[in-house]
């Protein structure tokens, strides 16, 4: 472990950064993760984990950092990232706030580049990071955004393709998440995507070409096991935008065929191929120059 403290005076100058970690069963990847935080060497920070009803050793390695406000549920239940994100905001403090997964790391530098980037562009809400995906053990796999990214600055753009992970990749203002609201603890996926494109609808974002930020993908990642829950939430994701923002219906129509082309793979996936089928020609009604974009590889929206 580290020892993150710095002199007093140091402290004083530097905004507040409470990073949330949202931990369920992760004893095979925390100590990186938190490491990682400690590692930036960040003056002011507040370090949050709140224990999502861990069953493996998670805890007990969380619990070797004396720098950790660590948090449970009533009664040590699972109540879901959401919730537990949200537990972690109640008692936050930090001027700007970064939430990461349990299983992803951030490379050194990460919280000094972006929090420098905020206090210096007072316009900008939320700001990203470039990175790399990476495997179970770390290698690099690819880059989670092309050499040539900008960010477009436009809240359609978030709601037609998740193209960065608030978890991890972005640091954000704390007055913005008092502003949209709390995440939404009826998803079990996708509440990252939701969260993103309500603060697009009230900020603006930026981003920073550099690569500090580490994603990890492994089999057991709530990506991996919940595909389904994912895209069926993404329709409902989509309705209330529709609802709450005036969103071109160009928009609203190419998105609902991305979601229908992803519901179509899922269900291929089950076997279920009568349903896929259906899926699938609703895209292609829906957005038929996208759809084929989809098919050939040209386009990877998420």
């Amino acid at each position: 472990m580290r020892d993150s403290a710095l002199p007093a005076e140091e402290t004083d100058t530097c905004p507040q950064v409470s990073v949330i970690i949202p931990l369920f069963n992760r004893e095979k990847y925390i100590a990186q993760t938190i490491e990682s935080i400690i590692g930036q060497r960040y003056p002011n920070l507040q370090l949050i984990v709140v224990d999502d009803g861990s069953t493996d050793g998670s805890t007990a390695i969380t619990k070797q950092y004396p720098q950790i406000t660590l948090i449970r549920h009533p009664n040590g239940e699972n109540r879901g990232q959401s919730a537990s994100i949200n537990l972690g905001l109640s008692i936050a403090s930090g001027t700007y706030i970064a939430v990461i997964d349990s299983d992803d790391y951030w490379r050194a530098g990460f919280l000094d580049a972006t929090v420098e980037f905020l206090e210096s562009n007072p316009d900008i809400g939320l700001v990203y990071v470039g990175g790399d995906a990476v495997s179970d053990t770390g290698e690099e796999l690819y880059p989670m955004l092309p050499s040539d990214h900008v960010e477009p600055q436009d809240p359609s753009s978030v709601l037609l393709d998740c193209y960065f992970l608030l978890p991890g990749q972005s640091l954000v203002r704390h007055e913005l998440y008092k502003q949209v609201g709390s995440f939404d603890t009826s998803f079990r996926a996708s509440q990252d995507h939701d969260m993103c494109i309500r603060l697009a609808e009230v900020t603006k974002f930026a981003y920073l070409p550099r690569a500090l930020f580490c994603y990890r993908q492994h089999g057991d990642s709530i990506s991996v096991r919940s595909q389904r829950t994912r895209w069926t939430n993404g329709f409902t994701i989509l309705r209330r935008a529709a609802q709450r923002y005036p969103y071109p219906r160009s928009v609203i129509r190419k998105r609902r065929a991305v979601l229908h082309y992803r519901m179509g793979q899922v269900m291929f996936s089950e076997r279920s191929y009568l349903g896929g089928s259906g899926h699938w020609l609703i895209s292609l009604l829906l957005d038929p120059v996208r759809a084929v974009k989809v098919l050939t590889g040209i386009d990877t929206s998420r």
